[in-house]
């Protein structure tokens, strides 16, 4: 079958012809409709927002360079996968992996100062769920087991042949010889590091992962815990706060390294830093990243000082308790976030 009649069976045969005659505005139309869900496939190689949107703008040069060697042998949303996967693996051989502060440090002492951003290091970034959420994205392919963060962070620790095999594989279904032949590898290499990276993965999500899922909060469960929890923040009452977290929770504030570990630790650092008398106030407006409820955060002086954006905030709730609470401290995210909310 060739390329124009595979693509005719998507109703893309005739965009595809005019491709192949140099029509830029026909290639905008057919590689538009993947556009989003090539963004959402790169982020999850990258672990960064602005990486993804970038290795996406090289994948469409790429693809517009290439459209010629397009032979029909899969469909065009596919071909557009594999330059994507090439293009992330070109930017992972150039830089380190994007990490969380547990991974860097042990848990900082609640009573000193909260340590300074680390630049040197790349941090995993948070994904609005108003983009996840775009109707050309597939819901398979942003499952929330597979986009959260405890996902994200999981699969950093990967190597990048074995976190884009993973993803091809296990994420967009993809079979052993589609997957070997955009890595350029066999398929017994393949289905090894498939079971490599699969064996790694699983050191790394967090323990009870599964149960969590499967007993997820109800909406009302859910809105009425965030409820309680912007209401602690507005009164700045640490022991209301702290009353929502698990024992074990963990609380981080990328790019600072420093991250606090466990109910009685996290209470120390917020009743000496952010919830200390005198300090700025922190206002939360609702969001949700990564399939995680969340909030963007501003800082205001006083009950009527201006408000300055501060962080996106995500949590990752289980069994009604708040066990991770990841402060993305960027304030340029913040309005990131909010220009992806719908009007």
């Amino acid at each position: 079958m060739t390329g124009a009649a595979l693509a005719a069976d998507r109703g893309e045969g005739s965009l595809w012809a005019a491709v192949l005659a140099g029509d830029r505005d026909a290639f905008a139309a057919l590689a538009g409709r993947y556009q989003r869900e090539l963004e959402v496939h790169c982020y999850r190689m990258l672990g960064s927002i602005e990486d993804a949107e970038d290795a996406v703008q090289e994948t469409l040069l790429r693809a517009w360079r290439k459209r010629e060697t397009y032979r029909g042998q899969a469909t065009v949303r596919a071909w557009l996968y594999g330059i994507a996967t090439n293009v992330c693996l070109d930017v992972l051989d150039r830089r380190a992996r994007r990490l969380l502060p547990p991974a860097v440090a042990a848990p900082a002492n609640p009573l000193a100062p909260p340590l300074p951003p680390a630049s040197e290091i790349g941090w995993l970034e948070p994904y609005p769920d108003a983009l996840l959420n775009s109707p050309t994205v597939d819901e398979q392919i942003v499952a929330r087991e597979t986009i959260e963060l405890a996902f994200l962070v999981a699969i950093q620790h990967l190597p990048p042949r074995q976190r884009a095999v993973l993803i091809l594989r296990d994420v967009l279904g993809w079979s052993a010889r589609e997957a070997a032949e955009v890595v350029e590898t066999t398929v017994i290499a393949a289905n090894s590091a498939l079971q490599r990276a699969r064996t790694t993965l699983r050191e790394h999500l967090p323990e009870r992962r599964l149960d969590w899922r499967r007993a997820r909060m109800s909406d009302d469960d859910e809105r009425h815990l965030l409820e309680r929890y912007m209401d602690a923040w507005n009164r700045t009452d640490v022991d209301a706060l702290v009353a929502l977290l698990a024992r074990d929770a963990r609380f981080t504030m990328p790019p600072s390294p420093g991250w606090y570990a466990g109910r009685d630790g996290i209470r120390t650092f917020l009743a000496g830093y952010p919830l200390a008398p005198g300090a700025a106030r922190h206002v939360h407006v609702p969001t949700r990243a990564n399939r995680q409820p969340g909030f963007l955060v501003y800082l205001a002086d006083g009950d009527h000082g201006a408000l300055r954006p501060f962080a996106v905030e995500v949590l990752r709730i289980v069994d009604g308790l708040i066990y991770e609470i990841d402060v993305f401290r960027q304030p340029d995210l913040v309005e990131r976030f909010a220009a992806a909310a719908p009007a």
